[in-house]
């Protein structure tokens, strides 16, 4: 027959009990049995396949299905399973909030405190009284004086937050907002689509360039529930441009009776204008403006783990904590834990130095210079003959979809291999304990010490040589 070729490589492959003979040879059975068969028998099953989709005896020409093989396979694969996927990274690309990498880097404070949150902890118990308590307490104080706002609660991210909310306060009725908020975030979450499964009613107004103040009042109807708007923190609209404010869309709100809600997606707690950044709105201002219900990211500009925040008039907020989506969408302990501790710095420490987010956004360019040319000077030292070393100017990126025109100026590090290839030298840096992941450009590998911290230059010249 045409395929015997494909009956003999079949017969070949081994069976199950031989190939776990083969591993006790070469382990000593040190993996539980259940796991080892069943990793056995998918490595089998994967060279089955391999070969009923080959369609010539010459695409197996590699092919190798020796007990041995197989064995050497299906242990491979247990090791990886052993070793965590979440793994260290020192981060030395330039960009602060890298959401590949987590985002925002905690606090030593919020780190601490996640360790003595991770036994038991008073997360529903209030001690005092010995009752049950709630968990939002434990951030809601800190929350409401930084920001003003009457009442606060957190969920797990800030697209939670703005599906509980919307959820709470318009399911099948009608939302208004601006056709140029209509923003899209990582992962291609939008938010129509988050309106949507909220139960809300999207009703557009205006075009993509230009919203006005009679476009929202001509909108509102007997079926609207909320008036909304979206900060536009991960790209802008510029030229011929017009919006309505905050307040104006307030005023609006209070004259027709219907609650105002901003979507503020990373939002800052210190003005960073003095830094030369790039003007974003604070939290404080926008409660200030009247906004009834406010959203925000805790893992951005704030510095924070990942959560979603609410603020607002307590009415409001109210009705949403006794969602019933709140049970789904409510954060651990852990998270509550972190964010408390990264609250605290901003009312009582000194957030510009102890919150790594904003220590790095305001690190001076002369300090960067230094930093730069210490590590440049290390690696001449001890990685001579192996790597071409050089520093200059460049600029560092905020990321993590906020403050999009801002580009920060910097000094880097830039390296090549002089006697390996880049690819194959950035993926060893990459896999390599701890890994370490630059910024690839024009052929050199790109160092930027605003990411690296100090504590970490040890190792990031032990990882380069």
């Amino acid at each position: 027959m045409a395929d015997n070729w494909r009956q003999e490589y079949l017969r070949a492959l081994p069976g199950v009990d031989v190939v776990l003979a083969a591993v006790r040879q070469a382990e000593g059975g040190r993996f539980p049995r259940p796991l080892l068969v069943r990793t056995v028998q998918e490595v089998i099953d994967g060279l089955r396949r391999r070969i009923m989709q080959a369609t010539s005896r010459e695409e197996l020409a590699e092919f190798n299905s020796q007990p041995e093989a197989v064995a050497k396979e299906a242990l491979a694969r247990l090791r990886q399973l052993q070793r965590p996927s979440l793994q260290r990274v020192i981060n030395a690309t330039g960009t602060v909030l890298h959401t590949n990498l987590g985002r925002a880097r905690l606090a030593e404070a919020a780190i601490e405190a996640m360790r003595r949150a991770a036994g038991y902890c008073s997360l529903e118990m209030d001690l005092p009284s010995g009752r049950r308590g709630l968990r939002h307490a434990h951030v809601e104080r800190l929350l409401t004086a930084l920001t003003g706002a009457e009442a606060a609660c957190v969920v797990n991210n800030n697209a939670a937050a703005v599906l509980l909310a919307l959820n709470t306060l318009a399911a099948g009725k009608k939302v208004i907002v601006s056709r140029g908020e209509l923003v899209e975030i990582g992962g291609s979450f939008r938010i129509p689509e988050v309106m949507a499964a909220s139960g809300a009613r999207l009703v557009e107004v205006g075009t993509t360039n230009k919203t006005h103040y009679g476009d929202y009042e001509q909108a509102v109807d007997e079926e609207t529930a909320l008036l909304l708007k979206v900060h536009t923190s991960n790209y802008r609209v510029v030229g011929y441009t017009a919006s309505v404010e905050v307040a104006e869309l307030v005023e609006l709100g209070r004259s027709v009776g219907l609650p105002v809600m901003e979507d503020l997606g990373s939002g800052l707690l210190v003005d960073l204008s003095a830094f030369r950044l790039e003007r974003e709105p604070l939290v404080a201002e926008r409660i200030a403006a009247g906004v009834d219900v406010l959203t925000l990211s805790g893992d951005k500009l704030l510095g924070g783990p990942q959560a979603g925040i609410i603020l607002g008039k307590r009415a409001f907020l109210e009705r949403i904590k006794k969602n019933q989506l709140m049970r789904a969408l409510r954060p651990d302990k852990i998270t509550l834990a972190a964010l408390e501790a990264t609250l605290q710095i901003y009312l009582f420490g000194d957030p510009l130095r102890e919150i790594p987010v904003l220590a790095m956004l305001t690190i001076s360019k002369d300090m960067l210079k230094r930093r730069a040319e210490r590590l440049a000077a290390a690696l001449r030292e001890r990685a001579e003959g192996i790597l071409t070393v050089d520093v200059r100017e460049d600029y560092s990126f905020v990321g993590g979809g906020a403050m999009p025109l801002t580009r920060l100026p910097t000094f880097v590090v830039a390296l090549r291999h002089k006697k390996m290839s880049q690819a194959e030298w950035v993926k060893k840096l990459r896999t390599g304990t701890p890994s370490l992941v630059g910024r690839v450009q024009d052929d050199w590998l790109l160092l930027d010490p605003r990411t690296i911290e100090e504590a970490e230059e040890e190792e990031v010249v032990a990882c380069l040589t």
